[in-house]
């Protein structure tokens, strides 16, 4: 049985929290059906496979810089720039979909998306490929906040 490294099992077990709480907290019921969508918007089927791959890439990014870490130091800014992602990915969902606020889910993707920015910032010293495997994770979530902003400009809240 092969060795399996902590570093592996701890970015394994991020990635699949972040997954699978992410999607139990992403009901498709008739609110979100009844929503007026842009004619871009991936099909609902694509959101699972692309999380599982751009969370993937996340985990190896972290297993790649945290074995290139010089200093514990380095290794602490790697730790917490994934948990704050970890936060800020887990805040998303239960805005838009439990709490049926697309226009404060528009708000928290900015931090979503700052913590991918940091996360690049802290990665690419440490291990530029590392860097680049959050890149994916960056596009889909600018993407996705774009898709946001056009959900919220197309339904606007009654006052």
């Amino acid at each position: 049985m092969p060795d399996i490294s902590a570093p592996v099992l701890a970015a394994t077990a991020w990635a699949v929290t972040l997954g699978l709480v992410g999607g139990l907290m992403t009901p498709i019921g008739s609110w979100y059906r009844d929503l007026r969508k842009p004619g871009f918007q991936p099909p609902n089927w694509l959101f699972g496979p692309a999380w599982t791959l751009i969370l993937g890439l996340a985990a190896w990014a972290a297993v790649i810089a945290w074995n290139a870490a010089a200093t514990p130091a380095a290794q602490r800014d790697i730790l917490i720039v994934f948990a704050v992602n970890g936060i800020c990915h887990l805040a998303w969902s239960p805005l838009f979909f439990k709490a049926r606020r697309p226009d404060l889910a528009l708000i928290e993707v900015v931090f979503l998306w700052a913590s991918l920015v940091a996360m690049i910032a802290v990665l690419a010293p440490i291990a530029p490929m590392a860097a680049w495997l959050i890149a994916p994770y960056l596009a889909w979530v600018s993407f996705a906040a774009f898709l946001n902003w056009t959900i919220v400009r197309l339904n606007p809240r009654p006052a």
